[in-house]
């Protein structure tokens, strides 16, 4: 069975930065697309970004553009998301996820989208 296992979370001040972990088993993380959400509370499930089987495509939303970058850690065996710049509005549990297919379109953002979460790991931008 797919499994996400997201870690790295934490609190950092405004301007910091932080790396968020995205750890698979039960499946191939490399040619499989793996999608970032965040929730913040009272609010939706937002898509932060997404990269697709074998790294060919990288998705970005526009609130995170310039600031995040999504990557493969081939060592670990790892999906990353580099978040650099952070701001209090990117507070919020973060979420990895996939369907076990290679693109992230059409459509990644939609949460119904995917079909595997991990649990989350929480964010917190605060001074």
């Amino acid at each position: 069975q797919a499994q996400l296992v997201e870690s790295g979370g934490g609190l950092v001040q405004p301007g910091g930065s932080l790396r968020l972990s995205c750890a698979a088993s039960g499946f191939s993380l490399g040619n499989s697309a793996i999608a970032w959400f965040r929730q913040a509370p009272g609010k939706e499930r937002e898509g932060v970004s997404c990269i697709s089987g074998y790294t060919v495509n990288k998705y970005y939303a526009d609130s995170v553009k310039g600031r995040f970058t999504i990557g493969r850690d081939n060592a670990k065996g790892t999906v990353y998301l580099q978040m650099n710049s952070l701001k209090p509005e990117d507070t919020a549990v973060y979420f990895c996820a996939t369907n076990l297919d290679r693109g992230c379109l059409p459509n990644y953002p939609r949460p119904d989208r995917w079909t595997n979460w991990g649990q989350g790991t929480q964010v917190t931008v605060s001074s």
